[in-house]
């Protein structure tokens, strides 16, 4: 695998990529990159798909509150793609199979230009099954109108408008992170989960019944109408709670950890301190998680729509039954308490798919929350390496990388493997009650913890302006 890669440097080093600035960012102008990609991404979510049938099916209408995506627009496949050729370089990293030193120059070229490529192959394998397998269908009109009838060639160029939305959603992402504060990634799921919970709140149009679809308007007007809250309401207020008590556990939790002491060699009686919080790994990983329970579910989607249903039959976008159906997330109330609504299936295969759902969670936070400290230079050997770069030691032992990563050793992969763990189960939970504006529970658990953790760098990044030598002494340039 060596020799391919580096018979590969040359193609890697010429992937395209947002320019690197050359020097220190001022605050104000992050601000203005972010402010400015988060309004074209709003403007690319209004871009309609030019050909689309309105017969077409979202088949990941499911996921799209995890995609930071938009039915039927150029951000169609959202995110989907990056986080997925992520799963793919992190597993093929943490196996060993690739062997890239990110710690130099040329191995953080080569590994940036290798997850380029695989977003690249991503977008057009998750692009592909929607046409294939008839999801999204062209328009016979616009097949008249400008192909001559011919509905291969608006197929065709429904592909190329999804490919081009899915590289513009990776380039967006690159500025952000190089240009503006935090990731493009956080900050889409951030911007589309807010504005479905906002949606969910206020919204006053009728849905299923004769009562608006926002959870206050929904309130009032029942209360006027004088019918049972317990009828119309119950489920609405379930999920209120469900958000509020998530919201409030998510931000305790943040502020849960293990603060290392550390003092600086050269300056005598400056003090800092490493903190090593519950949830190290932040909820990043969940996504890698969910996202990979939407590609199975995507891969038996295609199959049965093109007629082989060896591996469980869809109502819509919603498996039924065989191994799909143990397989596919529980999502509300409605999908699995039996006791108060006819699920189609009995009270044991309702448990197993709860069991499989929770079991997926569960180890797979904990592995993707592994694999992500190592990619992303938060393991005990990068963060000693950090550390005695930065001219800091732990007091009262050697200032030497190997005694530093011993010791934190002790705390990093324990407390990251508790932390995915626990935001597992916490994932799952939310899930089964369900929250405002059907976001899914980890949706709502992302946005809060990416949206605190974007103060945290908004508050560290004003401090860094006020005080421009902390720039240099945490290695911000």
């Amino acid at each position: 695998m060596g020799q391919i890669l580096d018979r590969m440097e040359p193609i890697l080093a010429a992937m395209p990529a947002v320019k690197t600035p050359e020097g220190h960012v001022h605050f104000k102008n992050k601000l203005l990159w972010t402010l400015a990609v988060l309004i074209l991404y709003f403007a690319l979510t209004n871009v309609p798909l030019f050909g689309l049938s309105t017969e077409s099916m979202d088949m990941f209408s499911v996921w799209r509150a995890l995609l930071a995506g938009a039915y039927g627009s150029l951000m169609h496949l959202g995110i989907g793609p990056i986080v997925t050729a992520s799963i793919v370089l992190q597993l093929l990293k943490g196996a060993d199979i690739i062997k890239l030193d990110t710690s130099d120059m040329r191995g953080q070229v080569m590994y940036m230009g290798l997850q380029k490529i695989l977003i690249i192959v991503m977008i057009i394998i998750e692009a592909l099954p929607n046409l294939i397998g008839g999801f999204l269908r062209p328009d016979p009109v616009i097949a008249q109108t400008f192909f001559g009838g011919n509905l291969f060639a608006v197929s065709f160029l429904i592909f190329i408008q999804i490919c081009a939305g899915g590289f513009l959603v990776f380039l967006m992402d690159e500025v952000v992170t190089k240009w503006g504060i935090g990731s493009g990634v956080g900050l889409f799921i951030i911007a589309g989960i807010s504005q479905a919970i906002v949606n969910g709140l206020i919204n006053w149009h009728p849905a299923t019944d004769l009562y608006p679809v926002g959870f206050f308007p929904r309130l009032i007007a029942i209360g006027m109408d004088g019918a049972s809250y317990v009828q119309y309401f119950g489920a609405d207020l379930l999920a209120f709670i469900t958000t509020i008590v998530i919201f409030l556990v998510i931000v305790y939790v943040e502020s849960m950890r293990i603060e290392i002491p550390l003092a600086h060699a050269q300056v005598r009686g400056a003090r800092s301190k490493f903190p090593v919080k519950l949830i190290y790994a932040s909820v990043l990983p969940m996504i890698l998680v969910r996202v990979l329970q939407a590609n199975i579910q995507m891969v038996g989607l295609f199959l049965y729509n093109i007629g082989v249903t060896i591996l469980g039959t869809y109502q819509g976008t919603a498996a039924q039954s065989g191994l799909m159906y143990y397989l596919a997330p529980i999502n509300g109330p409605s999908q699995w308490m039996w006791w108060v609504t006819d699920l189609g299936h009995p009270p044991w295969q309702v448990l197993i798919r709860l069991g499989v759902d929770m079991i997926f969670m569960i180890v797979g936070g904990a592995i993707f929350a592994l694999f992500w400290i190592k990619t992303a230079g938060l393991d005990s050997k990068d963060v000693a390496r950090q550390i005695q770069m930065s001219g800091l030691s732990i007091p009262g032992y050697r200032r030497n990388p190997q005694v530093l990563e011993k010791y934190l050793s002790r705390y990093i992969p324990r407390v990251t493997v508790i932390g995915g763990v626990f935001i597992g189960i916490l994932s799952v939970v939310a899930n089964l009650f369900g929250v405002i504006g059907q976001v899914s529970g980890t949706g709502l658990l992302l946005t809060v913890s990416i949206t605190y953790r974007l103060y945290e760098e908004i508050a560290s990044q004003q401090i860094m302006e006020m005080y421009p030598f902390m720039r240099t002494f945490f290695g911000k340039e």
